[in-house]
């Protein structure tokens, strides 16, 4: 049978876990990005291959971009969005003339990503990753700031948040802030509630129904020129999968998946199915997207969640939380068998140990992935004896 292509995300020369580190795991493929040059501008094909030849000096290729970043001015159909987007083509062509296949991207704006704990720990030491509501709604209406927002939330939601930060210290209510803010590009500059507010008033006036026009805009440009290189373009689900500061939001719903493949229909406009993101929402039946987009899924992201108590959900084991594992992964088997084509698949991210001390990037500690990668492989293998057709005797 044809098993996933199993891949482990990279972050570059920087990156505190090493490649060798990720090889002796017995993967063969890398998923990286090149995060030093500047979003929107050209990915040149001496850069790109600089860093194939990094990897392919330690036995395995690059096989996934993650990711190819949409510039904020594309998001916001303004600015010098033109530009960018023939930037954007460029790259693409430079990708594939190297023969890089799959292109990961998402469409959030301003934040690629939120969690307000990135330690949690859980009830054997492991530390792993979780947003809380009432967390993230203290640090929306008491520490930034932000104009209008106490107008999103009820005022139960608003007495919750202020006695969970009225229990907070200085260093603990700074440290909210940072780890909310640790998915803004550039994060490690010294961001100040006043510079964030700037940040977001880009997209006052845009809701969900301009920016979906505007990755429509976008995907109706870059699609065609994907199909005809032969590169398949992933996008990555929003995460979290609802509204944060008051960001409109496309990616977070099945329905989104529909009305974005459907209006945009060549096969390089796909999907990143990754269960960790789509999980976080509790109306998204996973197994049903694979059976409606299946033939539109590019590049998978395996891992589980735990939702607690309306929007608070927390990073799970693998093999232990919300998400059906087991009939999914069996779907995908199913699903590339039928098409003869290995998906690239990688552990999305996982706790981290006490043997490891630290992690450069949350959610990507080393051993928490290579146990995750463990259990889908044993998934992987025992769904795949079963399926497989006995011999006839």
């Amino acid at each position: 049978m044809i098993k996933m292509q199993q891949t482990m995300r990279w972050y570059g020369p920087q990156d505190g876990v090493s490649l060798r580190d990720i090889r002796e795991s017995g993967v063969t493929g890398i998923v990286t990005a090149l995060h030093q040059i500047p979003v929107g501008e050209v990915w040149e094909v001496k850069d790109i291959q600089e860093r194939q030849l990094i990897i392919r000096s330690e036995g395995m290729e690059w096989v996934v971009v993650e990711s190819l970043p949409v510039h904020e001015d594309i998001k916001r159909r303004g600015g010098d969005h033109g530009q960018y987007i023939l930037n954007y083509k460029k790259s693409l062509r430079n990708l594939a003339e190297c023969g890089i296949k799959v292109v990961t991207y998402n469409f959030m704006p301003i934040l690629d990503w939120v969690r307000t704990d990135h330690a949690y720990t859980n009830p054997d030491g492991t530390k792993a990753l979780l947003f809380d509501e009432t967390a993230f709604i203290f640090f929306d209406v008491y520490l930034l700031k932000r104009p209008g927002a106490i107008d999103g939330y009820t005022k139960e939601q608003l007495d919750e948040a202020k006695a969970y930060g009225d229990a907070l210290d200085e260093l603990e209510k700074e440290k909210l802030f940072k780890n909310v803010l640790l998915g803004l590009p550039g994060s490690d500059e010294s961001f100040t509630p006043e510079k964030i507010l700037d940040i977001l008033n880009a997209y006052k006036g845009i809701d969900d129904e301009a920016l979906r026009r505007n990755l429509i805009h976008f995907l109706s440009e870059v699609a065609p020129v994907a199909q005809e290189l032969g590169l398949k373009l992933a996008i990555h689900p929003d995460d979290p999968p609802f509204s944060v500061l008051g960001l409109p939001r496309v990616v977070s719903t099945e329905k989104d998946i529909a009305e974005i493949l459907s209006a945009v229909p060549e096969n390089a406009n796909g999907l990143c199915y990754c269960t960790g993101s789509l999980g976080a929402q509790p109306n998204n039946n996973l197994v049903r997207i694979i059976d409606e987009h299946g033939d539109r899924i590019h590049f998978l992201h395996l891992r589980n969640v735990k939702r607690e108590n309306g929007k608070r959900f927390r990073e799970s084991e693998h093999l232990n939380g919300d998400n059906p594992m087991e009939e999914i992964i069996e779907k995908l088997l199913l699903l590339m068998n039928k098409n003869k084509t290995a998906l690239p698949m990688r552990p999305d991210h996982g706790f981290l140990h006490s043997f490891e001390g630290k992690e450069k990037y949350p959610g990507y500690s080393l051993i928490g992935r290579l146990k995750g990668l463990a259990e889908i492989r044993g998934l992987e293998l025992g769904i795949s004896y079963k399926l497989k057709p006995s011999k006839a005797k």
